[in-house]
């Protein structure tokens, strides 16, 4: 009777380390400069603004920084007590809340539109137009529109005058003036996200949309139980890359209207960069601090409630 013996499983490849090292230092290398220039660049300036939100430290104390004192926490607590922090906070959330959700409709949209091909001309031409504010410079889209809400010679009011109603001073004004903002805004960035939507849209097969016309879905039905969903990632990527701009807007009102009137446009970011300006480094960089904590922790909810969806 033959006896049958357990063969001993293949002896595993041996590991070439100096081939996986020699990858990886190669990988290295080629990152290298990004990680160089994130450290000077992004990395650096955020650990030294951290710092000097625990210090007193003022532009005068620039030459001699051994006379600066350590306050702790006492910066944290000044911006709790300073209305003009307060505004400018009170402010960031309306124009987050406000703009983010106009500009991804748009966006929204105008794909829908051009994934659908209502136009006649070449898609090009519209994704071209679209988008090219987007690549433009912020401060020339600003200067122009300050322009066009001009209260007098502005093109915004002389059309309607044109129909009989007496535009507003829109930027200085209170009521007007951050929707004004939120709206150029708006105009500006949606080309962005139609782009991304395109680009998403046209990957939807299309069987999904027959089977679902089969079975008596209508247009809406369609969108709402095809497209949405097969968007899910896509819009969430869009929202949390567009809200993170968007809290820290600041060319538009440093050039229209320089955070008035009234405080009535004041940004956090504009109000930080006051504060760099006369010299509160340390008062600066508390509410920095601050400013980036809530965009973390903002981007960090957005995707976890997107993922869970």
């Amino acid at each position: 009777m033959a006896v049958l013996t357990r063969q001993a499983p293949p002896a595993p490849a041996p590991v070439k380390v100096r081939g996986v090292l020699r990858r990886s230092g190669l990988g290295w290398v080629f990152i290298a400069p990004f990680v160089v220039l994130f450290a000077v660049f992004y990395l650096g300036p955020l650990l030294v603004g951290i710092g000097m939100s625990f210090t007193d430290l003022r532009s005068t104390d620039v030459a001699d920084p051994l006379a600066v004192d350590v306050v702790g926490v006492e910066n944290y607590l000044r911006l709790m007590n300073d209305g003009a922090m307060r505004r400018a906070a009170l402010n960031t959330v309306v124009f987050v809340l406000t703009a983010l959700p106009l500009t991804i409709g748009l966006g929204l949209a105008a794909a829908v539109l051009l994934n659908s091909g209502i136009a006649r001309l070449p898609a090009a031409f519209f994704r071209l137009g679209y988008y090219l504010p987007n690549v433009t410079s912020i401060i020339g889209v600003a200067v122009a529109w300050k322009f066009l809400l001009e209260p007098e010679a502005g093109l915004v009011n002389r059309l309607l005058d044109l129909v009989g109603v007496d535009g507003p001073n829109w930027l200085d004004d209170e009521a007007t003036a951050l929707p004004s903002i939120i709206v150029m805004t708006a105009w500006r960035s949606f080309g962005f996200d139609m782009v991304v939507l395109l680009a998403a849209l046209q990957t939807i097969p299309k069987e999904l949309y027959e089977a679902a016309a089969v079975d008596g879905a209508g247009r809406w039905a369609r969108f709402h139980a095809v497209t949405l969903p097969a968007l899910r990632p896509v819009l969430l990527f869009c929202t949390v890359y567009s809200s993170v701009g968007f809290m820290q807007f600041l060319e538009e009102p440093l050039v229209m209207t320089r955070g008035g009137p009234l405080n009535a446009t004041l940004s956090a970011s504009l109000a930080i960069f006051g504060q760099f300006g006369v010299g509160n480094y340390g008062y600066a960089g508390a509410a920095s601090t601050v400013l980036f904590t809530v965009i973390v922790a903002l981007a960090v909810l957005q995707l976890r409630l997107g993922r869970r969806r």
